[in-house]
């Protein structure tokens, strides 16, 4: 159950919103923010918010790559393995997370720190290879900057 504050602050963006549907990421967004990811009980919540069907939200949220639909860890870190990143040989930076992780894409750390998963594209190409970890973008990745990287965000609250 959401609480009574939140429920308020979404039904006043969906107000704003010309349609409904048009809020529905906002608004999986907010509640993905509120449990730590989307459950069934977030998707149910949406769509009696939203006016859809709960299977109509479900459509939504697995479209978008950043509304999760299992849990995750703390932080999220999206690797980009497009094709920039890919020439910038991503496949290395890809190798040495999962490594010093410990987990493989998908995979979240035991600690419940990090979840590590793919990204088709973060739009940074002429600083790739990217990654983004709980929503901040990093670029021209190496591996020793990684580690930088996990070791400062494993500490920020």
């Amino acid at each position: 159950m959401i609480p009574e504050t939140l429920k308020t602050s979404l039904e006043a963006r969906i107000a704003s919103a010309i349609t409904a549907r048009e809020a529905a990421v906002d608004v999986m967004k907010e509640l993905q923010a509120h449990y730590g990811w989307l459950t069934d009980e977030a998707v149910a919540e949406a769509a009696a918010l939203l006016g859809l069907s709960p299977l109509q939200v479900e459509e939504l949220a697995t479209f978008y790559e950043m509304i999760y639909r299992r849990p995750v860890g703390k932080k999220v870190i999206h690797v980009c393995d497009s094709i920039s990143c890919w020439c910038a040989d991503c496949d290395k930076i890809i190798q040495h997370l999962k490594d010093k992780l410990g987990v493989g894409l998908g995979g979240t750390t035991a600690d419940g720190m990090f979840t590590l998963l793919p990204c088709c594209c973060m739009g940074m190409c002429g600083d790739s290879p990217a990654m983004s970890v709980g929503g901040v973008p990093y670029g021209r990745l190496t591996p020793e900057l990684v580690d930088e990287i996990l070791e400062a965000e494993r500490h920020k609250v």
